[in-house]
């Protein structure tokens, strides 16, 4: 073998290295299955809208813990299915769903509106169990309603927000503004 064959051969091998640390981080690293931006989903039942969603980014992971993620936020519409108007209206800055347990986390300045009773509600997180349908809140709430506001220490509703509550209030307070005379 020639001198500048052996010299090439050594830069190559110089060049290779597998440092550990290097060969670890990617292995730890969960990569993303896909990631859709600006994505739209809808479900429906027997041609009945029930549910869109809106999320600037979309990302979904695979094995082994398959999830759903909405890093910078989502919008969820849910539509009465008897009536097919809208029910409740869900915005938030951050929401995953988990696969495998059938739990959706929606975090970081949950709002909720209830178009059946007018009420608007801030929470800090709320939580859908698809097994057990049911959505929940263990943090405190702020419920709104014209010149009404309740607070209570959670949330819970069926998933269809047939019939929401206010858990543990702690108190109304009305007022009543007086007109100008």
């Amino acid at each position: 073998m020639g001198i500048a064959a052996c010299l090439i051969m050594c830069i190559i091998m110089s060049a290779c290295s597998n440092d550990i640390e290097s060969v670890r981080f990617f292995e730890q690293k969960v990569l993303p299955l896909q990631t859709v931006i600006n994505g739209q989903v809808d479900r429906s039942e027997y041609g009945k809208k029930q549910i869109h969603l809106e999320a600037r980014k979309i990302v979904q992971y695979g094995q082994p813990d398959q999830r759903t993620e909405y890093p910078e936020g989502v919008k969820l519409w849910i539509y009465d299915s008897e009536t097919h108007g809208l029910k409740a209206f869900v915005r938030a800055g951050f929401a995953v769903s988990h696969d495998n347990t059938k739990l959706t986390e929606i975090r970081d300045s949950v709002v909720i509106i209830d178009y059946g009773t007018g009420d608007t509600s801030y929470l800090q997180d709320l939580y859908w169990n698809a097994q057990d349908s049911i959505i929940y809140s263990r943090k405190p709430i702020r419920s709104v309603n014209g010149n009404r506001v309740t607070y209570g220490d959670g949330f819970e509703s069926d998933d269809n927000f047939d019939h929401p509550i206010i858990v543990r209030q702690r108190g109304t307070i009305e007022w009543k503004e007086e007109e100008e005379q």
